[in-house]
């Protein structure tokens, strides 16, 4: 039986201080992970994220999601399950550990700037051997 608690759930964010342009993030896994299985993302200005927001993510310079795939995709809502809130991606190996995304902020009529949070989850398994 596979048990939730051998998963490394982490948080990584993102500030978006100004409109109409491309952010950058690089994080480090959890040294431990084996594999990453699955990515969410949010912010603490939903809308913005849903509107404005497109993104190209990698990990170990292994393309998930090209640039300018839409936030919208990535995202879920309070009417899906908790446990169900996650792309899965498989079983990437984390390797070296290093995800990095470009956030591309662009106009939108039914969006207003203001600066905003966008937040990756990721979520590694630490043994897939036991699946």
């Amino acid at each position: 039986m596979s048990y939730k608690h051998n998963i490394i759930k982490e948080r990584f964010d993102l500030k978006i201080t100004s409109p109409n342009q491309v952010f950058k993030g690089e994080f480090e896994l959890d040294k431990n992970a084996n594999f990453l299985i699955g990515i969410g993302l949010t912010s603490d200005r939903d809308d913005l994220l849903f509107y404005r927001g497109t993104q190209k993510i990698q990990v170990n310079d292994q393309e998930l999601f090209p640039e300018e795939f839409e936030s919208r995709l990535l995202m879920s809502g309070v009417n899906v399950s908790p446990n169900d809130r996650m792309i899965k991606v498989g079983k990437i190996e984390t390797g070296n550990g290093r995800v990095e995304i470009w956030f591309k902020d662009q106009d939108h009529p039914l969006a207003k700037f203001t600066p905003y949070r966008v937040t990756i989850y990721t979520f590694s398994k630490v043994d897939c051997n036991n699946d």
